[in-house]
């Protein structure tokens, strides 16, 4: 079994589980209803920001906000989705299996990563056509609608690889959900008392998500930023499968 039977077989089991789609169906309704809100402030101070120069568009007022609403979303939606992608196999009996067909567990590990990824980049598009449906009434500025939609897909993956990692690592599905939302949280907000002391560089401030996402929802892409995540997924991916590769030496 190759690494792509191992994505189909994982994006299988989240399809036929109520999980996913339960959690699809309560975040897009959310982020339906406040993409109602957002258009309606945005609709509500038009007349405003016409006699202002330079004053903030469809993209900056409704599009980014509401990509922003997802990454929030996602800080517990991705946990929840991963927690049994690993733990619960272990929990199930059914890793022994995977390890009896021959599978690696590189191959295990990035299966069900490419999998998990393909939901969350299913489940982004599906709030992109939102403010794109209006694309052809409104003026869309496309270069930082392009970066902000750059930001979401790199939080995403390295959420989706941080979850794997602590679902390789859990003995119980509740205890990598819990460990994937505390890490993402500590390195969101790692950097907030180096803010409130008015300390705006140094490495705290690098070892910060917000610090690399809040650019790109900004319309800013640096090279730096783009490396922290693809670090931040590399690390993840490579301590679960050197974890899932010490348990199958152990047997």
């Amino acid at each position: 079994m190759n690494t792509s039977a191992v994505a189909r077989l994982e994006w299988r089991r989240l399809i036929v589980r109520p999980l996913a789609w339960v959690l699809a169906a309560i975040t897009l309704a959310w982020l339906a209803w406040n993409f109602t809100l957002l258009m309606g402030t945005f609709l509500a101070s038009q007349m405003q920001r016409a006699a202002l120069p330079d004053s903030p568009g469809f993209t900056d007022l409704v599009a980014v906000p509401l990509l922003a609403q997802l990454v929030q979303l996602g800080f517990m939606v991705v946990p929840l989705l991963t927690m049994s992608v690993i733990a619960g196999e272990r929990r199930s009996g059914t890793l022994p299996l995977l390890f009896a067909a021959g599978v690696t567990a590189s191959r295990i590990v990035l299966g069900k990563y490419l999998a998990v990824l393909g939901w969350l980049l299913l489940w982004l598009l599906l709030t992109l056509a939102m403010p794109l449906a209006l694309a052809h009434l409104v003026n869309l500025d496309w270069g930082k609608l392009a970066a902000a939609t750059l930001g979401l897909i790199l939080t995403l993956a390295a959420l989706a690889a941080l979850g794997i990692a602590c679902s390789t690592f859990a003995s119980h599905p509740a205890i990598a959900a819990a460990a994937a939302l505390v890490i993402t949280l500590a390195l969101w907000y790692v950097n907030l008392g180096a803010q409130m002391a008015g300390i705006n560089g140094g490495a705290i401030n690098w070892l910060a998500m917000s610090s690399h996402l809040q650019p790109m929802l900004r319309g800013l892409v640096s090279t730096t930023d783009i490396v922290w995540f693809v670090l931040l997924i590399a690390v993840s991916l490579t301590l679960a499968t050197q974890r899932l590769s010490a348990e199958r030496e152990r047997g």
